[in-house]
């Protein structure tokens, strides 16, 4: 039995995929054009799996092909001749795969390995298409994993051989990872300078990426496993699943393997809407090496100030480098279009993994969901926001500095004092964006049986702004006012942190009721 695949390339004799993502049409007139190009996308995107299976194609052409994944060369670091050693090696390891064992490149690998230089990659690619019956196409994996020299000496010999190509030179080479050439900054021990990616592989023709998948796309995919077990899909469901991932590869086919393969395995049963539901939150909770990976990257400073930005809602005009906009675009946190989370899952990550440290020593300071509770079970939020709102006046002091990103660290400690306590019981969907100037909270909480019947089941809105001066409430008011009526909210809070130095808390904190539009919204002064 096939399944959905979350660890390496595909293999479509043993996964479910999406073929011809690939602009396979562009790919070859690129080389027929015998040019050199990128195809740069975020980790675990299917790179790998779609050059791999055009290189397939390849082989029955008047081209020869080769793969390679450089990465075992990062070790090297700016040892140039080491990084040569273990790139040849690699070269050496997929011909035996991909070739005749009669191939030239064998003898010349050996050659080129026992009078290793800096220099050995371009001498042994210059031999090899000397010495080949048909011109050569390279394809080099992973190259933006390489560090300092190595990479820059990889770039600097594909350039230098440029010229020759075909004959003498492969005819055409992309490059893929993560991130476009022209974004890599490379410390040079040698040089003792930065260089820039672009300056070292000024040849690059082209930038292409892959796309995520379309709703269609995922259909296909899911559908897949419907055709060979007859485990049904509900339309829902995968209207869902589409909206979580927004077709992210990875996300996609993690939901749909938790959800098949782990929560519902008895074919019989459909997977609904509620299955995936459960299964967004198993990931989310499992931190998974993809998502781990994501978090890692929040830490860099080029793509925390943007995030933290993102994460507050700011309203202050914001001036982001283009070139850092386009880096955590490849990495896959935000949109390609506009400034926003790249989709829902990692619109709840983010914050959660921001103040995981922070929410699990809450275990210890704030009492469980239970102590909210009303006698019907229903949740106190009053009860639950006054508790907050002491703990922020007697903790903030302390743990806002040990949050590295200022702008939304209010929120952040909010969201994560929140997810302590309703973990278990409830949901909390986020909402956030630049320019919104505010965040929007819905946590939904059902507490009685009655709630897979519409009833005993609360929607609660929570609104969160920085205090910017007088119009601060009232805008709030109307924002809390319209989200709590397009969310069917049950209660509305709107929260107004004052970040204004030297005001004393007394003078902050406050509670008042107001309405707005037969809306009734408490508002929270911190």
């Amino acid at each position: 039995m096939r399944f959905f695949n979350t660890a390496g390339p595909i293999n479509p004799k043993e996964h479910y995929y999406v073929p011809h993502r690939l602009n396979e049409t562009l790919v070859m007139q690129l080389i027929e054009q015998k040019k050199y190009f990128i195809l740069h996308a975020p980790r675990q995107s299917g790179k790998t799996t779609s050059i791999r299976m055009f290189i397939d194609e390849l082989h029955k052409t008047s081209y020869k092909a080769l793969y390679i994944n450089v990465e075992p060369a990062q070790i090297a670091r700016s040892n140039v001749e080491k990084g040569m050693e273990i790139i040849l090696g690699q070269i050496q390891g997929q011909a035996r795969i991909q070739y005749d064992h009669n191939d030239p490149i064998f003898n010349i690998i050996k050659n080129g390995l026992e009078r290793l230089s800096g220099g050995s990659l371009q001498q042994v690619l210059q031999e090899w298409s000397t010495t080949s019956d048909k011109p050569i196409l390279l394809f080099i994996d992973e190259i933006d994993s390489l560090i300092g020299d190595t990479l820059i000496s990889v770039l600097r010999q594909l350039r230098a051989g440029y010229p020759d190509r075909p004959k003498y030179f492969p005819q055409s080479v992309c490059l893929f990872g993560v991130r476009d050439v022209r974004d890599y900054r490379i410390w040079s021990d040698e040089e003792h300078s930065m260089v820039l990616g672009g300056s070292a592989f000024n040849i690059k023709a082209e930038s292409l990426t892959l796309p995520d998948f379309s709703l269609e796309q995922l259909r296909n995919l899911y559908h897949q496993h419907t055709h060979e077990t007859g485990q049904q899909f509900t339309d829902k469901a995968v209207e869902y699943a589409f909206y979580l991932t927004q077709g992210q590869p990875w996300l996609t086919n993690a939901l749909a393997y938790q959800a098949c393969f782990v929560d519902i395995t008895d074919r019989t049963q459909p997977i609904t809407k509620d299955v995936i539901e459960r299964a967004k939150e198993t990931l989310i909770l499992r931190r998974d090496t993809h998502i781990d990976q994501l978090a890692h990257k929040l830490h860099e400073p080029r793509v925390r100030y943007i995030i933290d930005a993102i994460i507050s809602g700011t309203e202050q005009e914001q001036i982001f480098k283009p070139d850092d906009l386009q880096y955590i675009r490849d990495l896959g946190l935000i949109t390609q279009k506009g400034i926003r989370i790249a989709n829902p899952i990692y619109q709840e990550v983010i914050p959660r993994a921001l103040v995981y440290t922070k929410q699990e020593s809450m275990q210890e300071t704030v009492p469980g969901i239970a102590s909210y509770q009303n006698a019907d079970k229903s949740l106190n939020m009053h009860k639950l926001l006054s508790a907050f709102t002491q703990f922020f006046r007697v903790n903030s002091a302390i743990w806002l500095e040990q949050i590295d990103y200022p702008e939304s660290a209010p929120h952040l400690l909010l969201m994560a004092y929140l997810q302590r306590v309703v973990n278990g019981g409830g949901k909390i969907h986020r909402e956030y964006a630049l320019g919104r100037k505010r965040v929007d909270l819905l946590i939904e909480f059902p507490y009685s049986a009655e709630a897979t019947k519409g009833m005993g089941n609360q929607r609660i809105i929570i609104e969160i702004k920085i205090n910017r001066g007088k119009h601060t409430i009232p805008e709030g008011l109307e924002q809390t006012a319209g989200y709590m009526d397009t969310s069917n909210a049950t209660e509305g809070h709107l929260l107004v942190f004052d970040r204004t130095p030297g005001k004393s808390w007394d003078k902050k904190v406050f509670t008042q009721e107001d309405t707005y539009e037969n809306k009734k919204i408490t508002v929270w002064g911190l």
